[in-house]
């Protein structure tokens, strides 16, 4: 459908209990507007942008979109659209890119930004309790007039939620600190299909069957809505510290990483970038080699012990290899951090996406090969550079970003399509995870049941179980009859 021929929607056009919903939210927080639908037809996913650019939607437009304004209106909604059978989509901002927050089949959408409060700030056991709707950048900037931090800070901090956060199981820049957000959060509330609540209350540890925290984190909306989460934050740090050092290959800097995580230190932020990355991030500027790979490192906390960390890890990437330069790229990747270049190549004609993945160390640099070797085969235009930029003790993430040039937009969706297709499937090959903070959506559907295996029919019939009548964001994570 393109944007030109969407129908429009009125209050008084014939969609079976509009009136139901508008009772309970407010006609004013009922959107039925052709260019209302139009914005929450779509996320950030590159594959409906291109779509969308092209007059093409990315799936189809929401019915009409729901605002409301507490957990008590969106059980109400829930429940009705259950009674109905009226599938819904939850929505933070719509910050997604893989595509989990685009209608499929004319779903309603629920927008959740009302759901906007800061609970509570409880600095006795260092949490915080938060509405799903509150802006990321609002919800670190208040933590921060209190002396705090969250720790998460993705790049989309500005232009997220932090239920959207938790719902897609994402990861900030300084996850090797922090840890990623199913890290971070303690407790929630959610709204189940039907309309009823569930409470997992805040507690240091529990050992009383599984973890429900973990049924919802993930789940991108299909199992229930959350509505408020408590997470764990932490002091502002006294100091931050930053340094860059360069190794002669990326196979040497991941040696060198992994033995900093493993000999237990914590780096705040590790952004390590391969030969093309590296001259694009500031390499060039540096007169570096060209295959040498650069990498950004900062440290945070009480001075005593950044000292401490900052001196051993240096000490390990000077046994790797490693040779300290100028901090100019680090300064200009933090003036930058938050800052969103896709839109920019994807409102012109080129093309371009990234892949995030996940593996264990010893599978890293073979995946690295097999990855570059597929892209770069399939077509003279493709572009291939990637960086390891979450870093644990027993593996790490790899960031790809892909760029090509095509005659046609029919042309260009193969090449993104196969770019994919072999990524994912050596991904899988080399036993690595398809995806490490972006969640899946429905753009990863092809692969998510080939990686989960058996585990895809618990989560099926964890679906059925919780969500009956399937009216929960389907599709998404390969669940439902529009996956």
């Amino acid at each position: 459908m393109s944007p030109s021929a969407a129908p429009s929607i009125t209050a008084d056009s014939p969609i079976p209990a509009l009136a139901t919903y508008a009772a309970i939210v407010g006609d004013d927080h009922v959107l039925t507007a052709e260019a209302e639908r139009l914005a929450y037809g779509r996320d950030r996913l590159p594959f409906g942008n291109f779509r969308y650019r092209s007059g093409a939607e990315p799936g189809t437009l929401p019915r009409f979109v729901v605002c409301p304004a507490d957990e008590d209106e969106v059980a109400a909604v829930l429940a009705a659209a259950n009674a109905q059978g009226q599938a819904v989509i939850p929505y933070g901002a719509g910050s997604g890119v893989l595509g989990g927050a685009v209608p499929l089949d004319n779903e309603v959408t629920i927008d959740l930004k009302r759901l906007n409060r800061m609970v509570e700030i409880n600095e006795i056991n260092g949490t915080a309790t938060v509405e799903a709707g509150m802006n990321g950048g609002v919800f670190e900037q208040t933590l921060n007039r209190a002396g705090f931090t969250a720790g998460h800070y993705p790049q989309s901090i500005n232009m997220s939620t932090v239920g959207g956060w938790a719902a897609c199981r994402g990861a900030g820049q300084a996850s090797s600190r922090y840890g990623k957000i199913e890290d971070m959060v303690v407790g929630l509330r959610a709204v189940l299909a039907d309309g009823r609540r569930i409470d997992v209350r805040p507690v240091a540890r529990r050992s009383v069957g599984p973890s429900l925290i973990d049924l919802f984190v993930g789940s991108e909306g299909t199992l229930g809505i959350i509505t408020q989460l408590t997470l764990r934050i932490w002091r502002k740090p006294q100091v931050e510290r930053g340094h860059v050092i360069v190794f002669p290959n990326h196979e040497m800097g991941l040696t060198a990483l992994r033995r900093v995580m493993q000999a237990e230190l914590r780096p705040t932020i590790v952004r390590l970038y391969d030969a093309e990355e590296t001259q694009a991030r500031g390499g060039a500027e540096l007169g570096l080699a060209h295959g040498t790979a650069m990498c950004v490192m900062m440290f945070s906390g009480d001075d005593r012990l950044v000292a401490v960390e900052e001196a051993l890890t240096l000490e390990l990437c000077r046994a790797g290899g490693g040779v300290e330069t100028s901090r100019a790229p680090l300064d200009r990747w933090l003036a930058e951090r938050f800052h969103s270049y896709s839109a920019k190549v994807i409102s012109s004609d080129a093309y371009m996406d990234t892949i995030e993945i996940s593996g264990p160390w010893d599978r890293l640099p073979a995946m690295y090969r097999a990855m570059q070797a597929a892209a770069t085969a399939l077509d003279d235009s493709v572009s291939f550079g990637a960086h390891w930029s979450h870093v644990y003790p027993d593996g790490a993430c790899m960031y790809m970003t892909l760029k090509f040039k095509a005659a046609d937009d029919q042309a260009a969706f193969r090449i993104h399509h196969d770019l994919w297709d072999r990524i994912s499937t050596l991904c899988i090959d080399h036993g690595g995870s398809i995806a490490h903070h972006h969640g899946a959506g429905y753009f990863r559907n092809p692969w998510l049941v080939r990686e989960l295996g058996t585990g895809h029919g618990v989560m099926r019939a964890v679906k059925q179980a919780l969500d009956p009548r399937g009216i929960l964001n389907p599709g998404k994570l390969a669940l439902g009859p529009t996956a």
